[in-house]
């Protein structure tokens, strides 16, 4: 998977001295979010600006608002540094360029409909940058909230509305108890062969997750051997991500995460965040993101943020491994090493 190999214990001694991000800059490890295949760009925020260069002092053209969708039709490496570990800029709409982090790499992947789903349910996942639930399966039915491009969400049924031949998937969200309604060519439902445990035949500890706060890096290890190597975003300051050493018992392939209730600030309300691996019975877990693309800055309120993809990778690596029928695995003492420093 990687290039550039560093043995697990040559990367904790780096990471123990502090040298750690001098070796990932000679390894080429350094600038891991520069991705040749974005497309298309989500605004994560309102006021995006564009400028007419890949910096920050030069002159603002435009203001983009959240949810707004521009074509990606270039990508600059070497841009004003964003955060200590991303200069890449997008070029949007041959207009101008942003800065990466304020946008969501996103696709437009229309689905054709699947017309059954197993008795107990199957995850599916967003494949347009956006789609506006309904809580009843018609077009013009009043609006549930909106899912993102990569959000994952348990569905339990497929709803075929004659009246309007349309085709709507029902989910269920745990965390608020209710149903509502995608389009189903707005989805993708996960086949099996995507959720099977990978590199099984690795005992369970010989497989390590090392989160390196310092240098905002999540490696795995099989053994000796790198086997993945990316930047994420952990905890911010007040929200760190905590140190020491854990195990992956609980996991699911969706989650509505909010703090809702229990938070007088930073209120946050996020549902079908994909691919989650609780190491912590605190919530701490790495999972999927949908709403930033800043890693390798501490942004979050503990958990370890991940592009989707990445946050697959892990949740089909570790252990416990979740079967393709269930939503939720929870097993004290069990589980994938994860060391935090």
């Amino acid at each position: 998977m990687l290039n550039h190999q560093i043995s697990r214990r040559d990367f904790l001694k780096l990471a123990t001295t502090g040298t750690l991000a001098f070796a990932l800059s000679d390894l080429k490890l350094d600038r891991a979010l520069a991705a040749s295949n974005v497309t298309q760009g989500l605004m994560t925020i309102s006021g995006v600006p564009l400028y007419d260069a890949p910096s920050f002092l030069a002159n603002q053209i435009h203001l983009f608002g959240k949810d707004q969708v521009a074509d990606v039709t270039g990508i600059e490496e070497n841009g004003d540094e964003g955060n200590p570990f991303n200069t890449v800029w997008y070029r949007l709409n041959n207009e101008g360029y942003t800065y990466s982090g304020l946008v969501l790499p996103v696709e437009t992947k229309y689905q054709k409909p699947i017309f059954s789903v197993p008795a107990n349910g199957q995850v599916g996942e967003i494949t347009v940058p956006f789609s506006d639930t309904k809580v009843d399966p018609y077009v013009y039915a009043k609006r549930g909230y909106r899912v993102y491009y990569g959000s994952t969400h348990w569905v339990k049924k497929v709803v075929v509305t004659r009246e309007e031949k349309s085709i709507w998937y029902q989910i269920y969200d745990s965390e608020l108890k209710k149903y509502f309604y995608v389009s189903s060519h707005d989805m993708r439902l996960i086949p099996n062969d995507e959720l099977t445990l990978l590199s099984p035949e690795v005992p369970g500890d010989d497989k390590l997750i090392v989160v390196e706060r310092e240098t905002q890096m999540v490696t795995a290890f099989e053994g000796d051997k790198m086997v993945f190597s990316q930047r994420c975003s952990s905890g911010s300051k007040g929200t760190e991500t905590p140190k020491g050493e854990f195990r992956t018992y609980h996991k699911g392939p969706a989650v509505h995460m909010t703090n809702q209730g229990d938070a007088i600030e930073n209120i946050y309300n996020l549902p079908g965040v994909p691919w989650c691996s609780f190491f912590t019975g605190a919530g701490h877990a790495f999972h999927g993101t949908y709403w930033h693309n800043d890693y390798g800055r501490p942004r979050s309120h503990g958990c370890v943020n991940l592009l989707p993809g990445d946050a697959k990778f892990l949740y089909r690596w570790t252990l416990p491994n979740v079967p393709a029928d269930a939503d939720y695995v929870h097993l004290p003492g069990e589980g994938t090493r994860v060391q935090v420093i």
